[in-house]
Formats: C-alpha cells, sequence, structure tokens
C-alpha cells in the first residue's frame, strides 16, 4: 500500500508545522500578551483597593460626621425643650396671675353688689312698712271707721314685722 509509506513522510512535516505554530503562538501569546494582560489586570486590582480604601476612609468621615450632627441635634432638641418648659412655666404663672387678680376683681364686685342688694332690700322694706302702714290705717279707717294716725299705723306694722 502505498499510502501508509506516504504517511511518514506527511506527518513529520506536518508535525514539524504544527510544533512550529504552536512555539510562536505560545511565544506570541504566552511571553508577549500574557504579561500584558496580567499588568492591566494587577493595574485594575491596584485601583479597586484604592478605591475601597477611599470609599472606607470616606464612611469614616461620614460616620463622624454623623455622629457631630446627632449630637448637635440632640443639644438642640434639649435646648427647645428647656425653652418650651420655660415657655410653659411663665405661662402658667402668667394665667394664675391673671387668675388671681380676676378672683379679686370678682370677689370686689359680688361685694358692691352684695351691698347694694342689702340697700335695695332696706329700702323695700322701708317702703314696703310704709305700705303695710298706709294699708293698715286705711283698712281700719273703713272698718271701724276710727282713724289712725300714721305714726300709730307704722309703730303697729314695726312691731308686727320684728315679732313675725
Amino acid at each position: 500500500m502505498p499510502q501508509i509509506s506516504q504517511i511518514a513522510a506527511t506527518y513529520a512535516s506536518q508535525i514539524f508545522w504544527l510544533l512550529v505554530t504552536f512555539g510562536i503562538l505560545y511565544f506570541g501569546i504566552g511571553k508577549m500578551m500574557v504579561p500584558k494582560v496580567q499588568g492591566v489586570m494587577d493595574l485594575r486590582d491596584a485601583q479597586i483597593a484604592q478605591d475601597l480604601a477611599t470609599a472606607e476612609t470616606a464612611r469614616g468621615e461620614a460616620d463622624t460626621t454623623e455622629a457631630a450632627w446627632t449630637a448637635q441635634m440632640d443639644a438642640a432638641r434639649a435646648a427647645a425643650q428647656a425653652e418650651v418648659a420655660k415657655a410653659k412655666a411663665q405661662a402658667a404663672a402668667a394665667a394664675e396671675a391673671q387668675m388671681r387678680s380676676a378672683d379679686a376683681d370678682l370677689a370686689e364686685r359680688v361685694a358692691h353688689h352684695d351691698i347694694a342688694i342689702a340697700n335695695a332690700k332696706a329700702a323695700a322694706m322701708v317702703n314696703v312698712q310704709t305700705i303695710a302702714a298706709e294699708a293698715a290705717q286705711e283698712l281700719v279707717q273703713r272698718l271701724s271707721g276710727v282713724a289712725v294716725t300714721p305714726e300709730s299705723a307704722n309703730e303697729a306694722v314695726r312691731r308686727q314685722l320684728n315679732h313675725g
């Protein structure tokens, strides 16, 4: 078979060129391209590490700023609560003073009205006594025909009012 004798000659040249091609590819890719890719990967890893360190620093600063802000807000809140308490106390004191003043004013007005009522009652009693004396004087005059003096009628009514 003639094909078998050609195999050694044909395969030898193919194996040679296969080795030459793999060698070129190995040295081209392995020695030239891989170091460049590895350099880019190292640069990228360094950039990521630097970005993470920067982010961690920024987080620390943000935490510090937040703590300071929280402390300021707590202080402001406490000051506001103190002001509110002070204003409430002042308002309560003012309301209490106003209430005392109004109570005193009302007590004074009630006392004046009590005096006015007592005066009106006394005047009314005098008028009632006078009217009763006149009515008694007129009744005695009509019933018995005897004329009674206004002084004696007033005295009789006064005795009846004080007695009854």
